[in-house]
């Protein structure tokens, strides 16, 4: 049976790789900007997306949860704090990831993983789908449902049938 083979092995062992995806979300939380290759951001884009999660949580809950990976009382206290005040009305996607180059090495593909919506940031953040779908409305759909909203109305106001 093919059971937990949705992740990335990335070629570690479980502990290492969660070891090694630790060490990177605190990084990524402290530079806010860090270069890695495309397999390892795919891999950490999940774990950091998550933090911010626990983060506007808050409370003690999301305090431990976040706690159990993140490392670093600086890094704990700038996610907490400044992280999750950024983030408040954004419902996902905290980070992005932008291909750079192909390494020399091994000629495997690199990337920037950040934290959007910060200053420095290499490319400028879209606007959240929340604000977008409102605005993605056609002059049709909104003719259909102010129809709509005077029939309803005009049945209401209508007087009842007398028996």
């Amino acid at each position: 049976m093919k059971h937990g083979t949705k992740l990335r092995r990335l070629g570690r062992s479980y502990t290492h790789k969660k070891s090694m995806l630790r060490n990177m979300v605190s990084s990524l939380i402290e530079h806010q900007r860090i270069e890695t290759t495309v397999n390892r951001a795919k891999e950490l884009r999940r774990i950091a997306d998550r933090m911010v999660t626990h983060a506007k949580e808050g409370g003690p809950k999301g305090y431990v949860k976040a706690g159990a990976v993140v490392r670093g009382e600086e890094n704990m206290h700038k996610l907490m704090t400044e992280m999750a005040d950024r983030y408040r009305e954004r419902a996902g996607g905290y980070t992005r990831i932008l291909r750079t180059r192909t390494r020399e090495s091994d000629s495997a593909p690199m990337c920037y993983i950040e934290y959007i919506d910060r200053e420095g940031e290499l490319r400028e953040a879209r606007t959240p789908k929340v604000f977008a779908v409102a605005s993605s409305r056609t002059a049709a759909q909104m003719a259909f449902e102010e129809a709509v909203a005077a029939r309803h109305a005009a049945r209401q106001q209508a007087t009842p049938m007398e028996e």
